[in-house]
């Protein structure tokens, strides 16, 4: 294999992986319902329509890395949609490490650093629309 085609597949492999991971998501709160996310959203002063947004983040945007089609655009809305739960959610935890000795974050930091990884890379040719 040339050097091409192995960072294609490493870039298809973070497409996947950050798509399966984030839909997972997505797809309990179309089961459970966005009805929290409102809450919380209103609770922080914020129009309550804004929490359906996470809809676009956690089920449009997945569906986008996987498909490869404007993989860019659902890298940007994951890690839009990362950005929004840390402020919201997660501001807190920012300096604390969970009981494992790990960061309290890391799931977060790491969904949020491999969609802004995938938006400067790209989908690579393993996608519907190519590089």
């Amino acid at each position: 294999m040339n050097a091409d085609r192995y960072q294609d597949l490493g870039k298809l492999l973070l497409r996947l992986t950050l798509g399966a991971l984030i839909l997972l998501h997505g797809v309990s709160k179309l089961r459970g319902g966005t009805e929290a996310i409102v809450g919380l959203v209103e609770a922080h002063g914020l129009p309550g329509f804004l929490g359906y947004g996470v809809l676009i983040g956690e089920v449009l945007a997945p569906l986008l890395l996987i498909l490869g089609w404007h993989a860019r655009v659902g890298a940007v809305l994951i890690a839009g949609n990362m950005l929004v739960a840390l402020a919201l959610v997660h501001l807190g935890q920012l300096g604390e490490l969970n009981k494992e000795g790990g960061w309290a974050i890391e799931l977060q930091a790491m969904f949020l650093g491999t969609a802004v990884a995938i938006a400067l890379l790209g989908p690579g040719r393993y996608s519907l629309n190519g590089k």
